[in-house]
Formats: C-alpha cells, sequence, structure tokens
C-alpha cells in the first residue's frame, strides 16, 4: 500500500507583463502565446500523475495555466485561494524593472530582493510568507486527510516561502531562488 502522495508546484508560465519585465504583482496579466504553448508543455508533463485537487491562484495567468493542465484531469477539484496570489508591488507596479533599476540602481537590489523590506505600498517577502505558510500546513493536511495528489499552481514570489519550507533553506538562500517557469517541483507527503 502506498502511503505518500504528491504535492506539484508550479509557477504560471509566461504573462505579457513578465515578457516585457514590468513589476506585475497583483496586476491581472494574461499569458502570451509562448506562454500558452509552455503550459501545454506542463500538462503533457502532468497528464499521468493523478492529481486529484488543483489549488490555484486567483489570477487570470494561474488560472489559464491551470485550463491546459486540467484538461487532463477532469475530475480535480480546483480551489482558488488568494494566499498564494503575487507579492504586491505597491507603487511598483506596472513599471519597467530595467528603467527602475538604470534610474534608482541603489533602491531596485533592495525592493526586488530583500526578505523584510518591502516596496513603497507593497509586501516584503517575509509577508507573503507569512500568509503562505497557513497555507502550505492546510495542502499538506488535506492531502493527509483526502490521500489525494495536489498541484499548486502560483507565482514566482509565492514559490519561494514554498520551496522554503520543503527545502529547508535559509531566508538568504530562499531570495537568491531564480524563477523556474517551466519546472515542476515535486515534494512526497506521508498519509
Amino acid at each position: 500500500m502506498d502511503n505518500k502522495r504528491n504535492l506539484y508546484v508550479i509557477t504560471h508560465c509566461q504573462s505579457c507583463y513578465n515578457k516585457h519585465h514590468i513589476f506585475t504583482g497583483l496586476i491581472d496579466s494574461v499569458l502570451t502565446p509562448d506562454g500558452h504553448k509552455h503550459a501545454q508543455d506542463l500538462a503533457q508533463k502532468l497528464r499521468k500523475k493523478r492529481i486529484g485537487l488543483f489549488y490555484t491562484s486567483p489570477l487570470t495567468r494561474s488560472k489559464q495555466t491551470l485550463q491546459h493542465i486540467k484538461k487532463y484531469h477532469p475530475e480535480a477539484q480546483v480551489i482558488i485561494d488568494k494566499r498564494i496570489i503575487e507579492r504586491d508591488y505597491g507603487e511598483l507596479s506596472g513599471k519597467s524593472q530595467v528603467k527602475y533599476k538604470r534610474e534608482y540602481p541603489e533602491l531596485y537590489p533592495i525592493y526586488h530582493r530583500s526578505y523584510d523590506i518591502p516596496p513603497p505600498g507593497g509586501e516584503s517577502i517575509k509577508d507573503v510568507e507569512k500568509r503562505i505558510k497557513p497555507f502550505i500546513q492546510e495542502v499538506i493536511s488535506r492531502i493527509k486527510k483526502d490521500k489525494v495528489n495536489v498541484l499548486i499552481v502560483t507565482h514566482g514570489n509565492a514559490i519561494r516561502p514554498i520551496r522554503k519550507y520543503f527545502e529547508d533553506l535559509t531566508n538568504d538562500q530562499m531570495m537568491k531562488l531564480e524563477h523556474q517557469r517551466h519546472k515542476v517541483f515535486k515534494y512526497q507527503i506521508g498519509v
């Protein structure tokens, strides 16, 4: 008898704002044509994984990524959870990262990669982690209770604390993680 279940975690595929290196945060950007193609590729990778439950952010780019994957798991339940939404970039939302880095070279690395300093009016990664931790614990409880494989479709800055939790990373290691947009992270949960 198999007493483990799998938790799969991915970031949404390329959105229009990602493509143009814009601080996106809570702005509801849609997938690019390449983003849709990569979502189809991810769907193929995951098609035989027997996923019974999906969690997704409420933002369109995550839901569009999930639509491609869900085609192969039509019976699976979908839960939209705002706790796994992207980090709020506050006043930086909608601004070009390249331009901001050029105009404010001393502030860019702080707002872009600091663990506990938020951009003006936005969230720090520490803030994101505070909402992600209880979410992770609920997902683990659900996996144990229902004995189901789960997929989470989230965002680059929301996946950081998820990876920190399961990979036992320090804050510095977590902040050095680069987006791996087409990678499926897999964690086994004992049931």
